[in-house]
């Protein structure tokens, strides 16, 4: 796949350059469950996604235009693919701006927040690395760089959108966090 991003703009690696690679692969979103998951290749990529070698470069990929595009429309089709097939009648779906961007008509939508270390401990626990102060301050200082970058990007800056409800879960369990979303999502969607 990308093995070597050259540091900057994303010189070397123009939008076109990379939606064709996407589409040559294929990068998709596949429905496993009722989970949709990225697949590149027909392997599932879930975990990587997620490492610091992918995410030290999402915020540099992330505002070139045409690979914005690119990922809104494959995300829309998806939950599109999800309504049409027959789904329960809502999807959730998580991301950068997804309440403003992607999905600005979504009747819910939930900006969950939290403190930059302490989402550096649950990212870091995720992962299955032993959680210790020096690792968690570092991955705070990614996260937080990471933030600033999206929040100040021309293209789909990161922000919440303005009916969105906001959510603090630095002190939350997770099981704290999903009972609040539903609690919200039930008192839209009575029934």
């Amino acid at each position: 796949m990308l093995r070597s991003i050259p540091s900057g703009k994303g010189e070397g690696w123009s939008g076109p350059r990379i939606v064709a690679l996407a589409e040559q692969l294929p990068v998709r979103l596949v429905l496993t469950g009722d989970v949709l998951r990225p697949e590149v290749a027909g392997v599932d990529v879930e975990e990587a996604i997620r490492s610091d070698r992918v995410t030290r470069h999402v915020s540099t990929l992330a505002a070139i235009p045409d690979v914005r595009t690119w990922v809104n429309t494959r995300q829309r089709q998806a939950v599109e693919a999800l309504e049409v097939g027959g789904g329960s009648g809502g999807v959730v779906v998580d991301g950068r701006d997804i309440g403003t961007v992607v999905f600005p008509e979504a009747p819910l939508k939930i900006f969950l927040t939290a403190t930059s270390d302490e989402r550096a401990r649950r990212r870091l626990s995720q992962r299955g690395e032993a959680v210790d102060v020096e690792l968690v301050r570092r991955e705070s200082q990614a996260l937080a760089a990471r933030d600033a970058a999206d929040s100040n990007r021309r293209i789909a800056p990161l922000k919440p959108a303005t009916d969105a409800v906001l959510l603090d879960t630095t002190a939350l369990t997770l099981e704290e966090q999903v009972a609040r979303v539903v609690e919200l999502a039930r008192g839209l969607f009575p029934g």
